[in-house]
């Protein structure tokens, strides 16, 4: 029988990614929260904040949202702490959160309150990256704090989609991004991903590492993403590995 890990056994807390709407999680919050029995909640995210976050200022607004909403989940943890799940650019974000900056005047050391990050389709390098997403990698690269001692180590889980554009349920969307998407990422443009992110980017250097086989980026990628309620269950079981 698999066993349950405190990543099972507390709070969660989802960032979602970058001009997807609140609503889309819906299922996948359902879902964890059927599975888990603990409270889960998206920080929400709109379209306008979305659009700044090529600038820092941005990116701090959202993490100072995080960081509200994580500590009144972890006050109220059995364990003190809580889960971190992010979906494409909200992993990047999450694992700045774990640090200790400083970015615009912040240090949140996130990872004093959350043990666990899920990475979801996260582009964690690309050629073209963006000057931000360069930043999170040279300052706090791969799994970061996996290695560090007991009170502030944290579990990474990056999860990558590899969806066959040949198959029907790959959309035309995804067909016309993929090529451009994953040359832009890793310069090859008929490599394996999820429609718009590689696998290759996606499975952070240092972090357990999940590939689902036919899994979309998003809803408009493929008929089945990461926010699919059977494909949640799939990465969701995998923290049960000790």
């Amino acid at each position: 029988m698999a066993t349950t890990t405190s990543a099972q056994s507390q709070p969660i807390v989802v960032l979602g990614g970058f001009l997807i709407d609140p609503p889309a999680y819906g299922p996948m919050l359902d879902t964890l929260r059927r599975r888990s029995g603990q409270p889960v909640t998206l920080v929400e995210v709109g379209t306008p904040e979305w659009l700044l976050t090529v600038f820092p200022f941005a990116w701090a607004r959202i993490l100072d949202r995080v960081a509200a909403t994580v500590a009144a989940q972890a006050a109220a943890s059995a364990t003190g702490r809580v889960t971190l799940v992010g979906h494409s650019s909200g992993g990047i974000m999450l694992r700045l959160f774990l640090g200790d900056g400083p970015f615009e005047g912040r240090r949140w050391g996130g990872r004093r309150l959350a043990d666990t990050l899920v990475m979801l389709g996260s582009p964690h390098t690309a050629l073209k990256a963006t000057p931000l997403r360069r930043r999170v990698e040279r300052e706090l690269p791969g799994a970061f704090f996996a290695g560090a001692g007991e009170d502030e180590r944290v579990r990474y889980l990056s999860v990558a989609g590899d969806l066959d554009l040949a198959d029907p349920a790959a959309t035309a969307t995804a067909r016309r991004m993929a090529p451009t998407a994953y040359r832009n990422s890793t310069g090859d443009p008929h490599d394996r991903g999820d429609g718009l992110v590689p696998v290759r980017s996606a499975l952070l250097a240092g972090s357990e590492q999940l590939v689902l086989p036919g899994i979309a980026h998003g809803g408009a990628f493929g008929a089945r993403w990461y926010g699919t309620p059977a494909v949640v269950e799939q990465w969701w079981a995998a923290l049960s590995a000790a």
